[in-house]
């Protein structure tokens, strides 16, 4: 009997051990750009894929065939850990060409200088930010762990519309998840389509 309890027992420990295992992801640690806001000091820049990198040339001939990088400066929205309000926050940002700008600058919506910020779109991949005939189309995934709240999202589309209507060129957002339009973005807040300048 004694020997039949252990058996089981045994059984059960090695189960319970198996497990525990299962089910579990891992999981990244959370970058929300606390530790890379002092190394890029504020500035944002979106890397020229277009331009092949020569590695075997000479130093003179990289400066020369290296595209020149535009800067501006821009406001972009963050909000604190409780999601009360927006607070801008000026950054620089580069980007190798006109129309790679709006991308430039939803990307600094991602990662605050300030520990005490909260970045709304931290979590979301921004694919593609083109602009045409006045209408910035913004292309994003957002996974599970980018959605927010019925507050939260709402302050997240008005960080975004603040951050790119402050170009006087853009007259409208249009915002797709995955190519797609959406009703809404996290399920809280109708989204038109498009978001229109007031």
């Amino acid at each position: 009997m004694n020997r039949r309890r252990s058996i089981i027992l045994g059984i059960l420990v090695l189960l319970l051990a198996l497990s525990s295992g299962c089910g579990q992801k891992p999981q990244a640690a959370p970058n929300n750009g606390a530790g890379n806001a002092e190394a890029n000091q504020g500035s944002v820049q979106v890397p020229d894929e277009a331009t092949p990198q020569n590695s075997d040339s000479t130093q003179g001939a990289d400066e020369t065939n290296a595209p020149q990088q535009m800067t501006e400066s821009i406001e972009v929205y963050f909000t604190d850990d409780q999601m009360l309000e927006l607070s801008k926050e000026s950054r620089e940002i580069s980007y190798p060409a006109k129309q790679d700008k709006y991308l430039a600058a939803l990307k600094a919506l991602q990662a605050p200088s300030n520990a005490s910020q909260f970045s709304l779109w931290g979590k979301a991949e921004f694919h593609s930010a083109d602009f045409k005939e006045g209408t910035v189309t913004v292309d994003l995934t957002l996974p599970d762990e980018a959605r927010l709240g019925a507050g939260g999202e709402a302050l997240a589309l008005d960080a975004l519309k603040n951050t790119l209507f402050q170009f006087d060129e853009v007259q409208a957002i249009d915002v797709l998840v995955d190519g797609s339009p959406v009703d809404t973005l996290m399920g809280h807040v109708e989204l038109t389509h498009p978001l229109v300048r007031n």
